[in-house]
């Protein structure tokens, strides 16, 4: 970003005129941003790498880290410390910090640290949360934002998008270790070679992390079907991969067609999206080849599959009719050093940002794309999909800004 760029937000770069940019750097002042360490194992991501705590350091903010936060990236608390951060043992040591950063939403412990005033960035987490949850967020009277509902400025959501060209991409590569001995699988190549057939790999969901399993797929050599229910979608995703593959709408004779001579199957669907979601029979399945391989990368809303159950990283494969089941979900947390670059790059503008213009309530007034990720507000719940699916009454956020 070059000198005059620096001081336009993210999400509105270029349309600060220059008297706000003016007054936004006078108000600019210190943050205190805690980064806490990942509390359940699976879960290997960090939201902010060495790099970008060197920047915020750079600019005055102040960063401590809990120990161990960055090992599951291969981040070491010498790299953390070296990028100017203050190391802390425990949670008591981030009581300062008025940003606390982790990419799974806080646990019981984390929560009873916050006090009224904080402000937490975290994943949301709908499919496992609970409305205790809300209630305690509530009681301590925190600001809360999801870092899954974050827009940019061209309206789309950058954490989700990142996040699923890395499931998509892994989903691929994992199917195609399936596939070979090591595997148990049948012991063939996912691309062919000259005079043998390649592998067929079926794709469900044209969204992001299905062009990108796409891409993967057709980047080995695969022989490629993608299925969606809307047909925007699949003419999108074959524009955007620029090669011409067979796609279809779920139709059942033609899916039972595609599943007997599939040798990966790919599931992209997400159950929160009743509209795109499609279930896939036994029967169906059935059909497929032995020791052929289903992978499912959003089975923790619900498998798209009749035979897929919820796995863990210990166990993550069985069998059922002698098919391959890989259930696992949270791809990105296999790569998670490309992960937590990929949300470091959101979260880095955004902390910048928030300093510039004075802090977080302004940040809310100013910039739009924050504030959709914005869901609770001094302990007010602000997102109406939450309050109508845990029963709790939300308030219009514009109308409590209008109160500041």
């Amino acid at each position: 970003m070059e000198e005059s760029d620096k001081s336009k937000s993210f999400y509105q770069h270029g349309m600060i005129p220059k008297e706000e940019t003016l007054d936004r750097e006078k108000k600019g002042k210190q943050l205190i941003i805690g980064l806490l360490k990942e509390s359940d194992p699976k879960e290997t991501r960090v939201s902010l790498t060495p790099q970008s705590v060197e920047l915020l350091v750079e600019v005055g903010h102040q960063v401590l880290v809990e120990r161990g936060a960055g090992i599951g990236a291969r981040f070491s608390d010498r790299d953390y410390a070296e990028a100017g951060a203050g190391l802390v043992d425990n949670l008591q040591g981030l009581a300062e910090a008025s940003v606390l950063l982790k990419v799974s939403p806080l646990d019981k412990r984390e929560i009873a640290l916050l006090r009224p005033g904080k402000t937490i960035i975290t994943s949301l987490q709908l499919a496992t949360s609970d409305e205790s949850y809300f209630h305690e967020l509530m009681r301590r009277k925190v600001t809360a934002v999801a870092f899954e509902l974050l827009r940019d400025e061209m309206q789309e959501f950058p954490v989700l998008r990142s996040m699923d060209e890395i499931s998509g991409t892994v989903a691929v590569n994992m199917g195609s270790t399936l596939l070979s001995n090591d595997g148990d699988g049948k012991g063939i190549l996912l691309g062919g070679i000259t005079g043998i057939t390649p592998a067929e790999v079926v794709i469900l969901g044209a969204g992001t992390a299905g062009e990108y399993a796409a891409r993967s797929a057709l980047g080995m050599g695969a022989i490629v079907k993608v299925f969606d229910r809307s047909i925007p979608l699949l003419r999108g995703l074959k524009h955007a991969v620029g090669q011409e593959m067979f796609t279809s709408v779920f139709h059942p004779q033609v899916m039972k067609k595609a599943f007997e001579t599939a040798d990966l199957v790919i599931s992209t669907l997400q159950r929160i999206h009743e509209d795109s979601f499609y279930l896939v029979p036994e029967e169906m399945i059935l059909t497929m080849k032995q020791r052929s391989v289903l992978i499912d990368i959003h089975v923790d809303q619900g498998s798209s599959f009749e035979t897929g159950i919820y796995t863990t990283p210990e166990k993550p494969v069985f069998q059922r009719h002698g098919i391959l089941h890989y259930m696992v979900p949270n791809l990105p947390a296999r790569v998670p050093r490309t992960a937590s670059i990929a949300l470091s790059n959101v979260f880095l503008p955004l902390l910048l940002d928030k300093g510039k213009c004075g802090g977080v309530h302004q940040l809310i007034k100013d910039d739009a794309g924050f504030r959709s990720g914005l869901y609770m507000l001094n302990g007010i719940l602000t997102n109406e999909m939450i309050g109508n699916r845990f029963g709790i009454i939300s308030k219009d956020i514009d109308l409590l800004l209008a109160a500041f």
